[in-house]
C-alpha cells in the first residue's frame, strides 16, 4: 500500500515537474522577449537622446543668427539714422547755398541795373545838352505815322549774329519793342534789340543748370520762363532780370514751359512723360496729368488756361481739360510731334511731325485740314519749332540744311525759301506779334533776322 502511494506520489511529482518545466519556458520566452524590448526601447531612448542633441545644436545656431541679424539690425539702423541726417544737413546746405547763388544772382543784376541806369542817365544827360533844333515837318511827319502790321514774307537777312557758346534751341518775340530771346546750350536766356537795325544786348538771364530747350513771355512781357534739360523751369522778371522762381519736380528734361491764361500760373511739359500745372503764388505744383508719352511741346487754347494740348513722341497729339485727369481728346498723325502752335485766334492748330511734314488742325472741327511738305525739307531734329504768322496766313520752319521754309496756308504751296545763312539744322522759328519779321537760330549759334 506505501509502495502504490509511493508511485502515486512519484507520479503526481513528475507531473508537477513537468508543468513547472512549461511554465519555466513559457517565463523564458517572455523575459527573451522583455530582453528585446528593453533593447528596442534603450535604442530608442539613443535616438531621441541624439535628435535632441542636434534640435539643442540648431536651436543655439538659430540663436546665434537671431542676435547676429539683431546686431546689424541695430547697425543698419544707427546707419539710416545717420544717412538721414546727413541728408538732411546737406538739403539744408544746398538750400543756403541756393540762397546764395540767387542772392549773388540778384547782386549782379542789380549791379548791371545800375550800371545801365548810369549809362542811360549820362546819355540823357548829353542829349540834354544837345541844343540841336528839330524840324517840327519832322515831328508831324512821324506822328502822323500809322503803326501797320506787315502780311509780307520776309525775303532776305535784315541780320545775323552768334547768340550763344553753343547750340541755340529756342527762340521767342517779344510783344514790347523789337525784342527777341534766345535760349542756349550754354544755359542762358538772352535778350537781344534790334530795333535800331543793329544787335544790342539787354540782358543775360542765368540760372539754369543745363541747355535751355524753351522760352516764353507771359501776357505783357514782364516776366519770362524758360525749360530746361536741368528737370526744371526758371521765371524772371524782365525789368530786373532778376530769377524769382525755380520749379522743379519733374524727372526727366522739360521741354515745354508756358504761362497758362495768367502770369501766376505754369505748365510744364517733360521727357519724365508728365505735364505739371504750377501755382507760383504758393510755388508748387498744384496737378500732375499722366500722358504716357514724352511731351515735346504744348499750348493752351483760351485766354484762360482751361484747355492745354500737347505733343508727345507715341505721335499723338492731346487735349487736356484742367478739370479732368485724362486727355479729352486725341489726334494721331504719323510720326513724332516735335513742336505745336496756336493762330491767334485760337481757331487752328500747327504740329510739326518727325516724317517732315506741318499740320494744320482746324480745332472746331477737330480734324486735319492741311499737310505741308516738300522735297527739300526735312525736321532738324526731335525739338524742331514751327510757328504761324501774326495773321495765320503763312508758316515757317527750320530744316535740317539750314533753310527756313515758309508756306502760304491757303494754297498749300511754298511761298519763300530762306537759305545760305544757317550752316547747321535750324531748331527753332518765331515770328513778331506786329510785323513780318521772322528770327531763326541753329545748332551752330547763329541767329538770323529775316525781313522783306
Amino acid at each position: 500500500k506505501r509502495r502504490g502511494e509511493n508511485a502515486q506520489a512519484l507520479i503526481d511529482l513528475n507531473q508537477s515537474l513537468q508543468d513547472k518545466d512549461k511554465q519555466l519556458a513559457i517565463t523564458g520566452e517572455m523575459l527573451h522577449e522583455a530582453i528585446e524590448l528593453v533593447a528596442s526601447l534603450r535604442a530608442e531612448i539613443e535616438m531621441y537622446r541624439s535628435g535632441k542633441k542636434e534640435l539643442e545644436a540648431l536651436n543655439q545656431v538659430l540663436k546665434d543668427e537671431h542676435q547676429a541679424l539683431h546686431l546689424a539690425f541695430t547697425h543698419q539702423e544707427a546707419k539710416l539714422r545717420k544717412l538721414q541726417n546727413e541728408n538732411r544737413e546737406m538739403v539744408e546746405r544746398l538750400m543756403k547755398y541756393k540762397s546764395k547763388d540767387a542772392e549773388k544772382l540778384n547782386e549782379e543784376n542789380e549791379n548791371f541795373l545800375r550800371k545801365r541806369d548810369a549809362k542811360l542817365k549820362k546819355e540823357l544827360e548829353d542829349a540834354a545838352k544837345d541844343t540841336r533844333g528839330i524840324s517840327p515837318d519832322k515831328i508831324l511827319k512821324d506822328f502822323a505815322t500809322p503803326i501797320m502790321c506787315s502780311t509780307g514774307v520776309p525775303t532776305k537777312a535784315f541780320l545775323k549774329f552768334d547768340a550763344h557758346d553753343g547750340e541755340i534751341s529756342a527762340v521767342k518775340w517779344s510783344s514790347v519793342d523789337q525784342i527777341v530771346a534766345t535760349g542756349g546750350e550754354d544755359r542762358k536766356i538772352k535778350l537781344w534789340d534790334i530795333s535800331k537795325g543793329t544787335v544790342e544786348s539787354k540782358g543775360v538771364f542765368i540760372g539754369c543748370n543745363k541747355g535751355v530747350m524753351s522760352v516764353d513771355f507771359d501776357s505783357n512781357c514782364s516776366r519770362l520762363i524758360g525749360a530746361s534739360n536741368d528737370f526744371a523751369s526758371q521765371i524772371w522778371t524782365v525789368a530786373d532780370q532778376r530769377l524769382r522762381h525755380t520749379l522743379t519736380g519733374h524727372a526727366g528734361k522739360v521741354l515745354a514751359a508756358k504761362f497758362l491764361g495768367e502770369s501766376t500760373k505754369v505748365v510744364t511739359g517733360s521727357y519724365d512723360r508728365t505735364l505739371k500745372i504750377w501755382d507760383l503764388r504758393s510755388r508748387s505744383c498744384i496737378e500732375t496729368k499722366f500722358a504716357m508719352s514724352s511731351c515735346n511741346d504744348l499750348v493752351t487754347s483760351d485766354g484762360s488756361g482751361s484747355t492745354i494740348i500737347s505733343g508727345h513722341f507715341d505721335k499723338l497729339i492731346r487735349f487736356w481739360d484742367l478739370r479732368s485727369e485724362e486727355p479729352t481728346n486725341t489726334i494721331q498723325v504719323n510720326g513724332k510731334v516735335t513742336s505745336l502752335d496756336l493762330s491767334k485766334d485760337c481757331k487752328y492748330l500747327l504740329s510739326c511731325v518727325r516724317d517732315d511734314t506741318l499740320r494744320v488742325l482746324d480745332l472746331r472741327m477737330n480734324q486735319i485740314v492741311g499737310t505741308f511738305s516738300h522735297d527739300g525739307f526735312k525736321v532738324g531734329c526731335d525739338w524742331s519749332r514751327a510757328v504761324f504768322n501774326a495773321e495765320g496766313q503763312y508758316i515757317a520752319v527750320g530744316s535740317l540744311d539750314g533753310s527756313v521754309f515758309v508756306w502760304d496756308v491757303g494754297t498749300g504751296k511754298v511761298e519763300q525759301i530762306l537759305k545760305d545763312l544757317h550752316m547747321s539744322a535750324v531748331t527753332a522759328v518765331s515770328w513778331h506779334p506786329y510785323d513780318n519779321s521772322l528770327a531763326s537760330v541753329d545748332r551752330s549759334k547763329r541767329v538770323v533776322i529775316w525781313k522783306n
